[in-house]
């Protein structure tokens, strides 16, 4: 209800925005005649279109995201034409001349019915569709990531209606206010072109791939600072996952968890035969499959299926994937297909193209479907990565656990699924498939350092005098001394909400942590140039502690965006000052990860 207040209140602001000139003259073109039987319909009509318009929008925004690389060169050309128009007001008039004539036509209309009204709203709300203020763009963009939905478009419409009151309040007790607006046209003009310039500069950047992140971030919308200063008034969560460490330790974030560890079985009784916990969800929700063509629940009936959450650059994913693979080989002619759902985290996660290297490197040849959207993990009502769910040859879900581990157990309940369905000639034996580098499994001792972000939603444990600086370029001095899992930067970096990017040859992040293992998501270059670094532990080279992607002597190198095993220790002991050293600039942090 609070949300809805707030989009309603937002709309109400609309009117002190420069960009509800254009609708002013259609608005008042009957202001001399009955409220209740021209001005009304016409602003019911004005705000069922524009709610319409934007929520068709709100659909787009999800698809943006998703986009390949053919749709992502489409996006930055509409982006392109959007920016020339408020740049260049003459083109945007030429553009949209055939809707303006409509609107003129029935403003000049003598019918005295509703309908004429009606319409002459419908009109007038496709013009204002484009003005997008904070608390729309919160909306839309809310509407991205989790799917369009009736609550959103009921969030349009109340946005709408709030503009809808403000121009009806103008209607009924201030003729003045129009000549007042139209004194304000030249410096409308000026914010217009303005947003026209930022707009072009911002598809300059997205198109030259210096921020993965812009297109999502990029504002164009010319509006007040009394709406703006409403918007920070709430805080919506966004549906952005949490981690935990390999203590089996949980963050919550929004719902989302990222989950290390079931608890270990060193041995098993007898699996009981595992119950019904609901019927097998939509997968129409994938925006792309890698390995198969699309599949559904129907077309798997009489498979025993699994169904894996996943993300590329998540530890805890990566150790289960030895186990994955064992099963899908082991199994497949008795019935079992593995799918892999890859629900992503960062925005680079995001890109099929990025998806696709990492199954390969990964040496996945199951099913992958790409849940860009989230719409499978929410129809699973999923909370955790890595998550599995055990689905019957009736589509059924029988079981389901989260974490690393319990993978006898799970092997057990696959086998009974497997009998179930007709098979009796399964193998009594369990996999047991040893992982290397990143997939290796986790240390037997706890990790006492947890799963520690970089970017500044939500970074933690930031030690560097004055704190970190979001959203510009900034040096930083790396203190004195670390305590145990306070991590700093040092040299010129810049911290955006999920990473921070080094603007300059030898930056560096220093972690005392404790851990076995220490792994690090990184990035190149937004030119995806390269970057050479070095890792030293206690001032010194690792030596025998080096991770997969390091040498002894801690080299190693960026070249693609995702997670990289720093430190592989050969026990678990003490804490120790971690430190990175970036040889070149443009290095990309996100997320440190232990065990």
């Amino acid at each position: 209800m609070l949300i809805l207040l707030i989009a309603y209140l937002g709309g109400v602001l609309t009117i002190l925005s420069p960009c509800i000139l254009p609708v002013l003259p259609f608005v008042f073109a009957r202001a001399d005649r009955p409220f209740r039987s021209h001005g009304l319909p016409m602003l019911i009509g004005m705000a069922l279109a524009f709610a319409a318009i934007a929520t068709l929008a709100a659909v787009g925004g999800g698809w943006v995201v998703t986009l390949n690389e053919y749709g992502r060169h489409a996006a930055i050309a509409v982006l392109a034409l959007f920016g020339v128009t408020l740049l260049f007001p003459g083109l945007a008039d030429r553009l949209s001349r055939p809707l303006v004539a409509l609107g003129l036509r029935l403003a000049e209309s003598q019918h005295d019915g509703v309908f004429s009204p009606l319409l002459l709203g419908v009109g007038t709300g496709l013009l204002w569709a484009p003005c997008a203020g904070p608390i729309l763009g919160l909306i839309l963009t809310g509407a991205a990531l989790n799917g369009a939905s009736a609550g959103t478009s009921l969030l349009l419409l109340a946005y709408a209606a709030g503009a809808c009151t403000s121009l009806a309040a103008a209607l009924l007790f201030g003729g003045r206010l129009l000549s007042v607006m139209k004194r304000s046209l030249p410096t409308g003009e000026w914010v217009r072109r303005a947003a026209g310039a930022a707009v072009l500069v911002g598809v300059g950047a997205i198109a030259a791939g210096l921020d993965t992140g812009l297109l999502a971030r990029l504002s164009v919308g010319t509006t007040s600072a009394l709406e703006q200063a409403l918007l920070e008034k709430i805080e919506r969560p966004k549906p952005q996952p949490g981690r935990a460490d390999t203590s089996g330790r949980q963050d919550q974030d929004a719902g989302f968890v990222r989950t290390a560890a079931a608890a270990p079985e060193p041995s098993m009784a007898p699996v009981r035969k595992p119950g019904v916990e609901g019927d097998f969800p939509s997968l129409a929700g994938a925006t792309e499959w890698i390995n198969s063509p699309p599949l559904t629940p129907e077309a798997l009936r009489g498979k025993v299926v699994l169904v894996d959450f996943w993300t590329y650059s998540c530890i805890n994913c990566l150790r289960t994937l030895p186990y994955l693979r064992a099963w899908a080989q082991k199994y497949k002619d008795a019935g079992l297909v593995v799918i892999g759902v890859h629900s992503p985290e960062f925005a680079f996660e995001k890109r099929a193209a990025n998806v696709r290297q990492a199954t390969k490197e990964l040496g996945i040849d199951f099913p992958v479907a790409l849940d860009n959207d989230f719409k499978i993990w929410r129809g699973f009502d999923n909370q955790a990565w890595p998550a599995f769910y055990f689905i019957d040859a009736q589509g059924r879900i029988r079981h389901h656990q989260f974490g690393e581990n319990g993978y006898e157990k799970a092997e057990q309940v696959l086998q009974q699924l497997l009998r179930e369905a007709g098979q009796r000639d399964l193998p009594s034996d369990r996999v047991a498939p040893k992982g290397q580098g990143t997939q290796a499994a986790a240390g037997p001792e706890l990790a006492m350092s947890g799963e520690t972000y970089v970017g500044a939603e939500r970074a933690n444990g930031f030690a560097s005098p004055g704190g970190l600086v979001s959203g510009r370029a900034h040096v930083y001095q790396r203190p004195a001394a670390l305590r145990t899992n306070q991590w700093a930067l040092a040299g010129d970096w810049t911290v955006e909400p999920e990473r921070a990017v080094s603007n300059g040859a030898n930056a560096r992040i220093a972690y005392r942590f404790q851990a076995r293992d220490l792994h690090l998501v990184l990035g190149p270059a937004a030119d995806g140039k390269p970057v050479r670094f070095r890792v030293l532990v206690d001032g010194k080279a690792p030596l025998a502690d080096h991770g997969a992607d390091t040498d002894e002597q801690g080299y190693g190198t960026i070249e693609a965006q995702k997670l990289y095993q720093l430190v592989r220790q050969q026990k678990n002991g003490n804490d120790r000052l971690f430190e990175i050293e970036f040889l070149d600039s443009g290095a990309q942090a996100y997320a440190f990860t232990f065990g």
